[in-house]
């Protein structure tokens, strides 16, 4: 038996092997594909928070030109006012 070489050697189902190694493979690549799909699940809510300071920002400053617009219009009035009673 020591002149022998496969004569404690496992029988290897060749198919079974290609098939266990195409499934790791795919397993993998789908933990790839999940690990990638987050990122972009962060980067997008990231992104919607960003926008929403940014408009949040636009917001409170059109309001402060709002309330401004407001005191003009306020204060013309007020002078249409007093000319329409002389």
């Amino acid at each position: 038996h020591l002149k022998d070489r496969g004569f404690c050697t496992p029988i290897v189902d060749e198919a079974e092997a290609a098939a266990k190694k195409k499934k790791e493979d795919l397993d993998h690549e789908i933990e790839l594909v999940k690990a990638e799909y987050a990122e972009k699940l962060k980067k997008r809510a990231k992104s919607k928070e960003k926008k929403k300071k940014e408009k949040s920002s636009k917001s409170d400053k059109d309001k402060g030109k709002a309330d401004s617009k407001n005191d003009d219009s306020d204060e013309d009035k007020k002078l249409e006012e007093e000319k329409n009673d002389k």
